[in-house]
């Protein structure tokens, strides 16, 4: 897909103009194209799906075959119901294997390429292509105004003109593929609300004092139970999360970590699980068991790497052995918590929380309630996933939401 020069469009008005061409904006140009539409789809990057080249390990985790509105965070944790209702995992799945990608279930539901994520931008891009979508690169947006019939599209490049204008242009995550906030302009500049943007499916920092504590542990990992841990006020009770857990020399991370970042607040803590399901302690109340600190070291590296169990030790020895104390350790054990200074920020996060408020979107059709004609998708609107293919699924099945009501 060549670029088109600025001079071919400017005086053309399009059907539809999608801006950005990550995820949701080719899924949408391409059924909007499908519809027998005229789609201009621009793009400020040099090329087009550039965070799904990079999602999954180079693999792309395309999505999940467990996706439901239970694995999304939302203001309003209805609004996705609608959308994923009417494209399923399956409906993707059935897109990859037109395209004969080969691809293996992993855990848990998710679904990678056996090869490289270009193929799933590849088959993107022939969708677009077979739907006669005009793709034009290295074209910055500045702004949008107008309403439905005669909106303009203002660019670095000039202005251009669409009936209609779908707006797919990401967060704030990634920072280096170049990622702005220039979706959450535009929203406002049509009175449109934000959700404030946070970097969610992020590593987390530790505190001064855990930094001493555990950061020359780094690279060791384990399985646990993680969540993060609401203030009192707070009414939702954030999910629990059972997957590996990791030290890093600045805090911690891994796939349980990530999934509690997204629920997590400033000055909160994040509980873990470091033996799920397990009584690790508790055979030292047997009569003729030693009861002492060798015998409990013994115990926890059954369950822990060993420098992470005498370290947990260490900072967690009983006074003495009593069965109080024992139970007590025991206890201790499945409800560590840390209280992270901060995490690692949008330049780390693997999506965006927050974004254009559902509150002002129809949840069949994405466009805003005021402005007829102006949709919002992906990871823009405030929708967030958890790991592992649920976000993907979130930008195909918004994407076409949007595009059927165009």
């Amino acid at each position: 897909m060549q670029p088109l020069t600025p001079e071919r469009t400017s005086a053309q008005t399009w059907d539809v103009i999608v801006l950005g061409a990550g995820a949701a904006g080719l899924m949408c140009a391409a059924e909007a194209g499908r519809r027998g539409l005229g789609v201009l789809l621009l793009e400020h990057g040099e090329r087009v799906g550039r965070k799904i080249l990079i999602s999954g390990g180079g693999r792309c985790n395309f999505t999940n075959l467990h996706c439901s509105p239970a694995n999304f965070l939302s203001e309003n944790p209805h609004f996705a119901k609608s959308a994923l209702a009417r494209y399923t995992p399956q409906d993707f799945v059935r897109l990859v294997e037109k395209h004969h990608i080969a691809y293996h279930h992993k855990t848990l539901g998710q679904l990678f390429c056996n090869g490289s994520a270009q193929a799933i931008v590849t088959m993107l891009e022939a969708e677009c292509r077979e739907a006669k979508v005009t793709v034009q690169l290295r074209t910055t947006v500045l702004g949008v105004s107008g309403a439905e019939g005669r909106f303009t599209v203002n660019t670095a490049a000039g202005d251009l003109h669409a009936a209609r204008v779908v707006v797919a242009t990401g967060g704030l995550s990634i920072s280096k593929m170049g990622a702005t906030g220039i979706g959450y302009e535009i929203a406002r500049s049509f009175g449109l609300r934000i959700v404030e943007p946070r970097a969610a499916l992020v590593p987390l920092v530790f505190s001064e004092m855990d930094r001493e504590n555990w950061a020359d542990l780094s690279g060791l990992s384990a399985e646990v139970i993680a969540n993060a841990v609401p203030l009192k006020k707070q009414r939702a009770t954030p999910p629990l999360f059972r997957e590996k857990f990791l030290i890093t020399h600045r805090g911690v991370s891994g796939p349980a970590v990530l999934q509690a970042s997204s629920y997590w607040n400033a000055g909160e803590a994040v509980r873990f699980d470091l033996a799920p399901q397990r009584q690790v302690f508790t055979p030292m109340l047997e009569a003729g068991t030693p009861r002492e600190a060798a015998t409990a070291y013994a115990l926890l590296r059954e369950h822990l790497p060993q420098r992470m169990a005498e370290r947990w030790l260490q900072l967690n020895l009983p006074a003495d052995w009593k069965n109080a104390s024992v139970t007590k350790l025991e206890a201790a054990l499945h409800t560590w918590e840390l209280r992270p200074a901060g995490d690692e920020g949008f330049a780390k996060a693997e999506v965006t929380r927050g974004g254009v408020s559902t509150t002002d979107l129809h949840s069949t059709t994405l466009q805003a309630k005021t402005v007829p004609g102006l949709a919002f998708v992906g990871e823009a609107v405030d929708v967030t996933g958890h790991l592992g293919g649920h976000n993907f699924q979130w930008a195909w099945a918004s994407a076409v939401a949007a595009a059927a009501a165009l």
